[in-house]
């Protein structure tokens, strides 16, 4: 009996040994991952990846989630695969940088099992300052908690738009030649640089120190021209040009640079919004007696919007047309190396509410050409006040200039009797005075405040003082209205408009 009991308990001791052998055949598998880097840095703004993470899971793969900082970026569900890939990438945005982020992967298969490995990424310091050095394709935008610097010549280029915040700094390196830096809206190209009285977008130097908030310059005088080059706008509308060509290239880029083209056979083209914006010490010479004004308006079209703008200390021009049908309210030009506000090529748009502040280098004020073509548009520009400096003259009105000039304000100009010509408004040759007597150069209420004894046809020359007035100082009834440029203008802030 002793013996059949041992039996038996040997039989079941059998039994329960196979049955523990048939369970472990099939034992719980973990999940591994693989692939992902313990640690990574970028820059900020920058891309990591793509990183390829292997997952391995026996028992059948559930899902991955990944998370950031513990809030969960994706979860992609799986149908049991016992391998598969997952490539992640991440570009850190704004509020990344400076940070070291934690990304975990978390991979759960069909038996509960997890694995989770750990990725630290460490975004470096968000950057202040951009240099561009190549053209602008596409949509870009620059922003106001960045300085931008121009590495060269910098085109917008056709189909490309340059959005610009307010308050914005851009700052041109110093070069001159085929070195001379610029940003120019090339044909077909646009600009929206839409700054506002409290947030004006400045260009300038990149020795200028100034930042965003700034509106006098804290370390360069309003007389430092020629460091960069200037803003250059070019369109598709008409100009009167020689030889009647319906384009020709800029001037200010060389001619072996297609995108200086300008002109064409459209009067609404359109280059995109400029306001509130300040150009100061730019003027760069790119060959014998060329140099770049501060602003350039080459053939740009009339749906084009410009107003509030600010030419500071420009070694050429303040702003010059050529050609094209734009239009331009509320200019200001302090110390031009040259003509603060010159007109060629029949440009046919209207310049209202404009001031000039001339600078010891300041030639003309206002220096108006006529069509170089058979096209004869004209142009209007109302609503101005001039001041003067000893050697400047108020303005010279060339070529068969043709066009319309009312409600402007000049003084502080010298004796024209005692500084070799300076100081007077003439008209300059056969060309221009037939213009005038034939009625496509006009002018109405023109006042002048005029050194004491000077006489009024001393100033106002080929009859042009029969629309003009001697008026005294400070009693003026024509002229800009100088609050349009408080506050956001350094001419202003200068005190330069304290007596007008």
């Amino acid at each position: 009996m002793k013996k059949i009991t041992s039996m038996l308990l040997m039989l079941v001791a059998a039994v329960v040994v196979f049955t523990s052998c048939g369970e472990d055949e099939e034992p719980n598998r973990p999940v591994t991952i693989s692939g992902i880097p313990a640690t990574a840095t970028i820059a900020a703004g920058g891309t990591v990846g793509p990183v390829t993470a292997n997952i391995s899971a026996p028992d059948g793969l559930l899902s991955l989630t990944v998370r950031k900082d513990g809030s969960a970026l994706e979860t992609k569900n799986f149908n049991g695969e016992t391998s598969a890939t997952y490539d992640f990438t991440y570009t850190a945005v704004a509020e990344d940088a400076g940070k070291n982020l934690v990304f975990e992967f978390a991979a759960a298969d069909r038996n509960g099992d997890v694995a989770t490995v750990t990725h630290v990424l460490t975004v470096g310091a968000e950057e202040t300052t951009v240099r561009i050095a190549a053209n602008i394709t596409g949509k870009v935008t620059w922003t106001a908690n960045k300085t931008y610097i121009l590495g060269g010549r910098i085109f917008v280029l056709d189909g490309a738009e340059l959005t610009i915040e307010p308050g914005t700094i851009i700052k041109g390196e110093v070069g001159s030649g085929p070195n001379a830096t610029a940003l120019i809206v090339a044909r077909g190209g646009k600009i929206f640089a839409e700054g506002t009285a409290e947030k004006p977008i400045i260009f300038t130097s990149i020795a200028d120190e100034i930042e965003s908030g700034m509106i006098a310059s804290p370390n360069l005088e309003p007389t430092i021209n020629g460091l960069w080059g200037g803003l250059i706008v070019l369109g598709r509308a008409p100009g009167s040009f020689a030889g009647d060509v319906t384009e020709v290239q800029i001037e200010g880029i060389p001619a072996s640079d297609a995108n200086g083209r300008y002109g064409g056979n459209d009067p609404e083209d359109n280059s995109g919004i400029i306001k509130f914006i300040s150009i100061r010490h730019g003027g760069a010479n790119i060959g014998e007696g060329n140099e770049i004004n501060g602003l350039t308006l080459g053939g740009v079209g009339s749906k084009t919007i410009i107003e509030n703008v600010e030419v500071i200390a420009n070694q050429d021009d303040g702003i010059e047309w050529f050609g094209g049908t734009v239009s331009v309210k509320n200019a200001i030009v302090w110390n031009s190396g040259d003509d603060a506000l010159d007109t060629d090529q029949a440009w046919s748009g209207t310049l209202d509410n404009f001031i000039v502040v001339c600078g010891t280098e300041t030639d003309h004020a206002l220096e108006i050409d006529g069509p170089e073509g058979s096209l004869l548009g004209a142009h209007t520009l109302k609503n101005g006040t001039v001041k003067g400096s000893a050697a400047a003259e108020l303005a010279d009105f060339r070529d068969g200039a043709r066009g319309t000039f009312e409600n402007i304000y000049f003084f502080g100009f010298p004796d024209p009797a005692t500084s070799s010509g300076r100081g007077d408004f003439s008209l300059s040759g056969d060309k221009t005075l037939a213009t005038f007597a034939g009625g496509s150069l006009v002018f109405n209420k023109l006042e002048v405040t005029s050194p004491a004894g000077v006489a009024l046809t001393t100033v106002f020359r080929n009859g042009t003082d029969a629309h003009a007035a001697e008026v005294a100082a400070g009693a003026n009834t024509v002229g800009a209205t100088k609050s349009a440029f408080a506050g956001w203008s350094w001419t202003a802030v200068a005190g330069n408009l304290d007596d007008m």
